[in-house]
């Protein structure tokens, strides 16, 4: 990927930068002249590094503001001083006042402050450029660290929030995800129905066969599960052999008929868990909607389910009940080997 410039300077002003920040298969090079489109286009389309011509109106507030902004301070920042004046100034070698002006400038917000001497030698000009080819060079390093820093992170979200048996999200993600579900589907004014799901006698299986297959089992189902939802709904392990399924843009009825289904798809047909051993289980699960008055944290949407959960395996398991106290009930399948 190339680094992007953005330049905020006028186009005279970018005829005077070094010609390898022209090379297209190096930078993403960007000029606009004005402040307010200058901010805008960042916080789009964040750039790796920004020029600022230091004599353009808005250059120090650009300098300030990114500063400000917490979630773009890996931008580089460097601001060029090429005001007549200002060179004058420096011409009459005046050391405290330049380090002062330096000083200004680093405290404003620049990560770099350049000076852009006139092209009176060739000697200048080359100086000029090689400091800011130098100062580029920080940049590009920084916003390289930046990438694999965000890789990283990415890496180790995705493992946190993941159950590293089933690859279902795990009960962290749930909590993550379930707030800001419950906030889209009030602000679009659109249902959310969750279902929470437990392996009927899980423990026996474990204790026959060992916690080997019963963790074979689980990954079996959750792929069966897995391969019967629809894109809108979400699956999470929430512990041990229970499961909760979130589904978005669903009502009761439909939430209800996905219950049903997972019951039979679950039911219908053994788990091979090697050539010689095949089991058949069956599950609980208990479905609720989202109302008025549930929390925006989902704690009583979760709890309803699970209490209705609980009914169901008390019940009889091998069986659905939702809201309105529905019950789906198919015949329980023994735990058989071959």
């Amino acid at each position: 990927m190339n680094i992007s410039i953005l330049v905020f300077g006028s186009d005279h002003f970018l005829t005077t930068l070094p010609d390898q920040i022209h090379d297209t298969n190096t930078f993403n090079l960007e000029a606009i002249a004005n402040l307010n489109q200058a901010v805008s286009q960042i916080q789009v389309n964040p750039p790796d590094i920004v020029l600022v011509q230091a004599s353009l109106d808005g250059s120090m507030e650009l300098c300030c503001w990114l500063k400000d902004q917490t979630n773009l301070s890996w931008i580089h920042c460097i601001l060029l001083e090429e005001r007549p004046e200002m060179i004058s100034l420096k011409a009459q070698g005046n050391w405290e006042w330049e380090i002062e002006m330096n000083a200004a400038a680093l405290q404003q917000g620049a990560d770099a402050y350049i000076w852009q001497i006139p092209e009176i030698t060739t000697s200048n000009t080359n100086t000029n450029h090689c400091l800011l080819l130098a100062q580029l060079t920080v940049g590009i390093r920084k916003a390289q660290k930046y990438r694999d820093l965000i890789r990283t992170n990415d890496l180790l979200s995705a493992i946190a929030l993941a159950d590293s048996l089933t690859e279902l999200n795990n009960r962290r993600a749930l909590e993550w995800d379930l707030p800001r579900q419950i906030h889209k589907a009030r602000s679009n004014n659109t249902p959310l129905s969750l279902i929470i799901l437990d392996v009927d006698y899980f423990k026996s299986v474990n204790d026959t066969y060992g916690h080997l297959v019963g963790d074979r089992l689980l990954q079996l189902m959750c792929t069966r599960i897995r391969h019967n939802l629809r894109f809108q709904d979400t699956p999470f392990r929430y512990g041990g052999e229970e499961f909760v399924i979130l589904l978005s843009n669903t009502s009761c009825h439909e939430a209800l008929v996905v219950a049903n289904r997972l019951n039979r798809i679950v039911s219908e047909q053994p788990f091979a868990i090697n050539n010689k051993l095949a089991i058949n289980i069956t599950i609980s699960l208990g479905m609720s909607c989202l109302q008025l008055e549930d929390d925006k944290n989902g704690v009583s949407l979760l709890d309803r389910a699970d209490k209705y959960l609980l009914q169901a395996k008390s019940s009889g398991r091998n069986r659905v009940i939702s809201y309105d106290r529905h019950i789906c009930h198919t015949p329980h399948l023994e735990v058989m080997s071959s």
